[in-house]
Order: structure tokens, then sequence, then C-alpha cells
């Protein structure tokens, strides 16, 4: 980065805060070209997600997390609670029909939790979800968002939670121990009845789990219709004895070479590939999920304050970049994936071919309260 000491024209000014504004520079960058320095308090009141970090005298205590297995980068959290001194305690659950439960239930002590794109719709319908204040997430900004993974999280003009990130849903196979090249859901789900009987892993997780069974006759990702779901229960009931668990959970088992082969999410994917590289990943011919992630605060947040400040800090694109990098999933944001590494942006894990997100369908708000689906899915855990 280059120092500028001198006078900068004016011109040349409105440029560069053009380029700030658009995310082509970051905040540090920006101080540097044009000198400014110490000046950022002039321009806070101005430049929207241009205010320096709040003094964070008044926020305390402890932000309860809910999110997924690994799923954040714990350097960002322990960064977060030097700042602000406010504490992270995270709670990880496995599917967003046991977060929705817990909800209901009441009490939960949750401050923000993340959401997917299909389960927002019902939090809002329940009241369980509150809508935020965007002037208190200067980091926020919409237009830097891809659209099609964030529209979920606005429901008649109001905002009820921002874009976390987006992935896909697939299968991940060590190839060595899997002499096979699977590319369907087929052939993984028979596959799991014949030569990897005692290795494979499901979701525990309706959605995806009844979902890719489906998709192995050909039906919708998200059909509630009986006669279809009656065809997918067969096929899971017929490999239930067959498979090594279900858990939503499942990269300590690949790890240990105890499973070879589970359904999976694309940042999993990612990191098992990291230190793992015979780990396979496949986006099924037949299709699958597509889905985004958001951040959202619960009705009844205990610590609101600090809510908004750690959803705004987790935004800052900066330490989203460092999110991404820890995690594996993409970025919904312009400005985050200006700072990502190459190697990432064109990693086909994260990234896939057009052709293989072309089947792919969102997860729809009514599987996530069918009462059918969830009486199939406890049937085929108890078989």
């Amino acid at each position: 980065m280059t120092k500028v000491t001198g006078h900068i024209s004016a011109e040349e000014f409105l440029a560069q805060l053009r380029r700030y504004q658009k995310g082509s520079i970051s905040r540090r960058q920006f101080l540097g070209v044009t000198g400014l320095g110490l000046a950022t308090a002039v321009l806070s009141s101005a430049v929207p997600g241009f205010r320096p970090r709040k003094a964070h005298a008044a926020l305390s205590g402890t932000v309860n997390f809910t999110t997924w297995p690994s799923y954040f980068a714990q350097e960002n959290l322990d960064n977060f609670t030097k700042e602000t001194g406010v504490k992270i305690n995270v709670a990880v659950f496995g599917s967003n029909e046991e977060m929705l439960a817990k909800l209901q239930a009441g009490s939960t002590g949750w401050d923000v939790f993340v959401p997917t794109n299909y389960a927002i719709s019902t939090y809002k319908e329940l009241g369980l979800i509150e809508e935020l204040d965007l002037k208190r997430l200067p980091n926020y900004d919409a237009s830097t968002q891809e659209q099609r993974f964030t529209a979920e999280g606005v429901i008649d003009g109001k905002t009820y939670a921002v874009p976390k990130d987006w992935g896909t849903t697939g299968f991940v196979y060590n190839n060595k121990n899997i002499t096979q090249n699977p590319t369907s859901w087929k052939e993984f789900f028979d596959l799991t009845q014949g030569p990897w009987t005692g290795r494979v892993m499901v979701h525990d997780y309706q959605l995806t789990t009844i979902g890719n069974a489906l998709k192995y006759h050909g039906f919708s990702f998200n059909s509630n219709d009986e006669k279809e779901l009656a065809e997918a229960e067969k096929l899971l009931i017929a490999c239930k004895p067959h498979l090594f668990g279900i858990n939503s959970d499942y990269k300590p088992s690949l790890i240990s070479g105890d499973a070879w082969a589970s359904v999976c999410w694309t940042g999993d994917a990612t990191q098992l590939q990291r230190d793992m590289p015979e780990m396979k990943y496949v986006l099924a011919k037949e299709g699958g999920e597509i889905w985004s992630d958001f951040y959202a605060i619960p009705k009844g947040g205990q610590n609101v304050d600090a809510a908004y400040a750690l959803i705004d800090y987790l935004l800052t694109p900066e330490i989203n970049a460092k999110e991404v990098q820890a995690h594996g999933y993409p970025s919904t944001d312009s400005r985050t994936n200006k700072l990502v590494p190459k190697e990432m942006l064109e990693n086909p894990i994260l990234y896939p071919a057009a052709e293989l997100l072309s089947p792919l369908e969102f997860g729809a708000a009514a599987t996530l309260t069918n009462p059918l689906r969830a009486e199939i899915m406890a049937r085929f855990k108890a078989a």
C-alpha cells in the first residue's frame, strides 16, 4: 500500500472514495491512499459503512451464538471478544427442524442464530424472529450481495435476516477406500446397500436425507407428495442397516476412517479435502440442494446489543474473508470475494460449473413443517 503524505486533488479523492464505496479497495487502503489517517471520524457520519468500530464500552456479558458444525473462524470470535469484552458461547445444531423445535419451546437464551433460506418465512410467521434494524449493521450493504442468495431474508419489505454464505449439498467419498467413481444419488444409495455397507453416513436432517432419497427416484427434492415420500422412506429403511451412522456432524468419522462416504455440505468437503486430498465431492447428476444461510436475531434475545455487534463484525469484508477461508463456504458478498485467495475462487467445490448447479433446488418452506416428513424421519431413525 502506498501512503500519500502530500496534497491529494479533489478529483482523486472522489475517485478513491467511489472505489471504497464499491468495495474495490479496503478501508485501510482508502485511508492510506488519501492520507486521511485519523480523520475517519469526519467521514463516519457521511459515508455509510465507513464508521470506525464503535467504542464498545456499552457492551458486556455473553452473546449466545447458535450455528452449524465447523461453521466459523475461531480466530474471529476470539478477536471479537478481545475487542468488545463480550464472551461468545457457541451452540451447534444439525438441522433447521431442531432449531425450530427449540425456538418454539421457548427460553432458548439465544442471541444470534443461523437459519437456512427456506426456514426464515416460517420463523417470521410464528413470531420467532426479530425484524432487523439495518442502521445497526453498517457493514451490511445489500447492493454488494448476490441477490439469488439473499431474497428470502426480506419479507414484505422488512429485513429479518442478512446473508452469511451459500453452498450445495452433495456427497463425499474417500477414493482410497472406494474404487467406484459415483456420480448420482442412485449409485450412492445402491452402493450403500452393497460394497459400501457399514461405511456410509447421512444427515440427521430430514430436508437433505429425505430430499436426496426423493432424487434417487427422480422426484423433486422438495416433494410432499405422499406416494413419492413413501418411495423415499422405503429406500431409507432399506439402507438403514447398512449405514455407519445418521449424524450431521460427520467429519470426525470420515477423518478417522470409520466412515468412507457421507452426504456432505460444500464447506465440509472443502475442509476435508485440504487435509485429505483423497476426499472427492460429488454433486449428483439428478440434482439436489442449493442453499443460503443467514444471520438472525430470535425474539427474546437477552443481549441484543452484542448480537448486532457480532453480526456486524462478521459481515466486515476483511473478517468475512477470514470466515470463508476457515469454513470453506462461498460468500454472497462481492466485497468479500475480492479478498478471498484466487485458488478458493477457482475451487470447483465452492463454485461448481453451471451445468452442475442448474438441476439443484432451493429448499421450500413447506418441507420444514410437514408432519409426514417428520414422521418418516423418525421412523427411519428408529428402524
